[in-house]
């Protein structure tokens, strides 16, 4: 019963198929009749002729243009980018330029009807070419030849009265769920619409980011987290939009949304716990793209924070990539959080034989040579202990720049207090060690003597 009840179905849906494809071939066998009329064939060979000229023109004017614009070194990038977007359609600008010229020209000294033809040419062209230029807002390669391609098919069909017979026949090739209809007209459409909105919400998140990035009124962590807020509201904001506007209810879909983000909770708990983090450090400011820090063995500066991951860029060029769950729950040393100022301990002893209070007025004098360490803030030297070989010192002093380094820094101090040593007779002990040899003999005899006997 099933089989005899869709049979129907079927027959009526090729049906309509056949209905629509014979009224596109009457359309299109009289859109051809047309070109046997003589003014027809005139004009067609007069747009072949004005884009031969077109082409003679962008041939010729060509590289003038590339010269002017060369020229102009001080105008700003978006000018410069028009310029050239420009000059690589001449060849169409001029032709369209040309074939309107002609148009205007037919239809002030002659019929209008010999200029018909024309005219949906000039139509078409003009089209295309706005189209170009609209398109290359859009940054992504294949984004934009999709918006592209779309819009072509969707002005040429509108054009040429080709676009609601080829709705019909689009919109014939599908099947029905429900309330919905999926059908190629369905595919087409959401195509186009999404992909339009997606490159709408691009562009304006790229320059919503570039003038926030802009503020020097606002932190960098406040940065990071005002973009990827506005960038999560505008893209899902053109997905709802781009939804509603093909006609599917989502209404429907709450239910299984529901239970999918259920499932996922539990599956990705990591990746979650992840995406609170990084909510969490951005609210908090506890670090921001800059900061210094040290993470266990991981000592960098901040490059970037992610949704997942915070990018940390050591002195020898490593970048890590550290899970924003780490950064929260383990101990992070951030050496610019409040403010940029370092304290950095060295550790040296020196001979008992020499004065205490030379050797700490030297050691502060040497490092204080040293470029990086400031002299704003007092550099001090004390006594720690005594030691078996050596009096035992620490010397701190202060530095602004930890992204430059800390062990190459401690390293030039080191040098600092050797050369300032040298130059003032402070020895640097070593360990001292006494080594007494005992004769062979006496070993043995105290080796046999220890022997049980037999």
């Amino acid at each position: 019963m099933a089989a005899h009840a869709s049979q129907p179905e079927g027959d009526k849906q090729l049906e309509q198929v056949l209905s629509i494809g014979n009224e596109l071939f009457d359309y299109m066998s009289k859109f051809a009749d047309t070109f046997i009329r003589t003014w027809n064939i005139y004009q067609i060979g007069i747009a072949i002729g004005l884009f031969v000229l077109a082409h003679i023109l962008r041939t010729t004017l060509g590289p003038r243009i590339r010269a002017w614009m060369a020229a102009r070194e001080n105008w700003p990038k978006w000018r410069m980018r028009i310029l050239v977007v420009t000059n690589q359609r001449l060849r169409a600008i001029f032709f369209v330029a040309l074939i309107w010229l002609t148009i205007f020209v037919m239809r002030e000294v002659t019929w209008n009807s010999r200029s018909y033809l024309l005219g949906i040419i000039g139509t078409l062209a003009f089209a295309w070419l706005a189209v170009v230029f609209a398109t290359r807002l859009i940054k992504s390669p294949f984004l934009r030849k999709t918006v592209r391609y779309g819009a072509w098919t969707y002005v040429s069909l509108r054009i040429l009265g080709l676009l609601e017979p080829t709705e019909e026949l689009l919109d014939s090739a599908g099947f029905t769920i429900g309330e919905i209809r999926f059908s190629l007209l369905l595919v087409v459409q959401s195509l186009v619409i999404l992909g339009v909105l997606i490159s709408l919400a691009r562009f304006f998140t790229t320059t919503t980011a570039n003038k926030v990035r802009s503020n020097k009124d606002i932190s960098p962590s406040m940065q990071v987290l005002i973009v990827k807020g506005l960038q999560i509201a505008i893209y899902g904001a053109a997905f709802y939009f781009g939804v509603k506007a093909i006609g599917i209810d989502l209404t429907g879909l709450a239910v299984l949304s529901g239970a999918i983000g259920v499932g996922l909770g539990f599956g990705l708990q990591k990746v979650v716990s992840n995406l609170v983090s990084g909510v969490i450090i951005l609210i908090d400011k506890s670090i921001k793209p800059g900061d210094v820090i040290s993470l266990g063995e991981t000592f960098g500066w901040i490059n970037a924070l992610g949704a997942r991951y915070v990018s940390v860029v050591t002195r020898d060029g490593k970048e890590y990539l550290i899970p924003n769950e780490d950064l929260i729950t383990g101990q992070v040393v951030n050496w610019s959080h409040s403010n940029d100022f370092v304290r950095l301990d060295i550790h040296f002893g020196t001979s008992y034989t020499d004065n205490p209070h030379d050797v700490r007025r030297i050691a502060i004098e040497a490092a204080q040579s040293v470029d990086r360490v400031l002299t704003s803030r007092p550099t001090v030297c004390h006594i720690v202990g005594f030691g078996d070989s050596s009096v035992d010192y620490i010397l701190r002093f202060w530095i602004t720049d930890p992204t430059g380094g800390l062990t190459n820094i401690r390293g030039n101090v080191f040098l600092a207090l050797w050369d300032a040593f040298q130059e003032h007779d402070i020895s640097i002990p070593f360990p001292q060690r006494e080594v007494k040899m005992l004769q062979t003999e006496n070993v043995g005899k105290k080796a046999d003597s220890s022997l049980p006997s037999a």
